[in-house]
C-alpha cells in the first residue's frame, strides 16, 4: 500500500486513534451485525424433541417444531436466514441416498413449517446426499468410487424437491464437478428460476467436519485415507490456493448466485482472494470443529466466551465474507443487539 503523505512519529501516534471505545467504534473499518449471520440448525423427527450433541457444545438436534421457533427467534433478532442440515434415521439411509427426493422428507417438512412461523426469514437448504446415503458420502458409488454426472443427476433432482418445499437458497455442498450447472439447468425447467444457488465452491477436506457429521449421522464407513471413495478424492487438498479461484470461477459461470469458503477460520486467505476476484457475494463457514474448539476453550477457562466469539466472527468478515454460518449466531446476535 502507497500513501499519498509521508509518515512520521511523533507527527503521527496512531494510538490517539484507539485510546477511547468511541474513538475506536468511529473509525471501525468493519463492523459485524446480525444481518451477517447464518443460523445452521439440526432437524430430526419427532415432536418436542431436543438432543444434545456432545462434541458441539450448546448446539442440539431439534425437532421441527422446536427449530420453527429457534427459526422465529433468529428473525427477532435480526438474523437473515437459517440452514437446515437433517439427521436422517438409518432405517431411511440406503446406498443411493433416496429419501433426498421425497417431497415429505425431514428438511422438506421442515422448510415448510418454518416458512410458517416465520415468513420473512430466508430458508438455505443443503443439496448433497451424504446425511442419506448409507455409507456416508455425497454421491453415488459405482464400481468402487464416489461417481460424479451419476451423483450430479440426483443432486438436479434434490434441488428441485427442496425448491418446491419452500426453499430459498438451495446450496450445493457436494463437490461434485458441474453441479451448479445442472441444478441451475433443473430450476429453471421446473419454474424456480428466483430460487438462489449458494455454492460450496471451495470446500476443503478438512479435519473440522467432524462434530458436523456426528450431528447428522453421516460419519458411515467412509474409505480409507487417500482412497478412491474418501471424500478428500472429491474435497479439496487444504494446501491449494489456486484452484480455489478456478473452483469459485467455474462455479459463477454455471450460474451461482453466492459462493461459500469452508471452513472459514482456516481459509481466512481465500475468503479474501476469492472475494477480490469474484463480484458475487463470498459467504464463510465457521465449522463445527472450529466453533466446537473455540467452545472446549471457554469452558477450560482459556477464553472468555464474549470477545473470543465476536473476534473469531469479525476477523472472517474482515477477510471478506458478505455473511458467516456460525453455530454462535444467537449468541453474537443477542450481544450485538445489546440483549446478551
Amino acid at each position: 500500500m502507497s500513501y499519498i503523505f509521508q509518515e512520521s512519529f511523533p507527527n503521527t501516534r496512531l494510538r490517539r486513534l484507539r485510546a477511547a471505545d468511541w474513538r475506536r467504534r468511529l473509525v471501525r473499518e468493519t463492523n459485524l451485525s446480525p444481518a451477517d449471520l447464518i443460523l445452521p440448525l439440526f432437524i430430526v423427527e419427532g415432536e418436542q424433541r431436543c438432543e444434545a450433541i456432545p462434541t458441539l457444545p450448546g448446539v442440539a438436534r431439534l425437532s421441527i417444531d422446536l427449530a420453527a421457533a429457534q427459526a422465529r427467534a433468529a428473525a427477532d433478532l435480526g438474523i437473515p436466514a437459517v440452514a437446515l442440515f437433517p439427521a436422517v434415521a438409518a432405517h431411511l439411509k440406503d446406498a443411493t441416498g433416496s429419501e433426498a427426493l421425497n417431497p415429505d422428507n425431514l428438511v422438506a417438512r421442515a422448510v415448510r413449517a418454518i416458512k410458517q412461523a416465520a415468513p420473512d426469514l430466508g430458508v438455505i437448504t443443503d443439496v448433497a446426499l451424504d446425511p442419506y446415503t448409507s455409507h456416508g458420502h455425497d454421491g453415488l458409488i459405482v464400481d468402487g468410487t464416489v461417481a460424479n454426472d451419476a451423483t450430479v443427476d440426483v443432486l438436479a433432482r434434490q434441488a428441485v424437491v427442496l425448491a418446491r418445499a419452500g426453499s430459498d437458497i438451495v446450496a450445493p455442498s457436494d463437490m461434485m464437478d458441474g453441479r451448479v450447472a445442472a441444478v441451475r439447468r433443473a430450476l429453471e425447467q421446473a419454474g424456480y428460476a428466483d430460487t438462489l444457488i449458494l455454492s460450496y465452491a471451495v470446500k476443503y477436506a478438512s479435519a473440522f467436519y467432524g462434530p458436523f457429521r456426528q450431528a447428522v449421522g453421516a460419519s458411515g464407513r467412509l474409505g480409507a485415507e487417500g482412497g478412491p471413495t474418501h471424500k478428500r478424492s472429491y474435497q479439496m487438498d487444504p494446501a491449494q490456493g489456486r484452484e480455489a479461484l478456478r473452483e469459485a470461477a467455474l462455479d459463477v459461470a454455471e450460474g451461482a448466485d453466492l459462493l461459500m469458503v469452508k471452513p472459514a477460520g482456516t481459509s481466512l486467505d481465500i475468503i479474501y482472494r476469492v472475494s477480490q476476484a469474484s463480484a458475487v457475494p463470498v459467504l464463510g463457514y465457521q465449522v463445527s470443529g472450529e466453533y466446537a474448539a473455540l467452545m472446549a476453550a471457554v469452558q477450560a477457562g482459556a477464553l472468555e466466551r464474549r470477545t473470543a466469539l465476536m473476534e473469531s466472527l469479525t476477523v472472517i468478515k474482515r477477510a471478506g465474507a458478505s455473511a458467516i454460518f456460525t453455530y454462535g449466531a444467537l449468541d453474537a446476535a443477542r450481544i450485538l443487539t445489546g440483549d446478551a
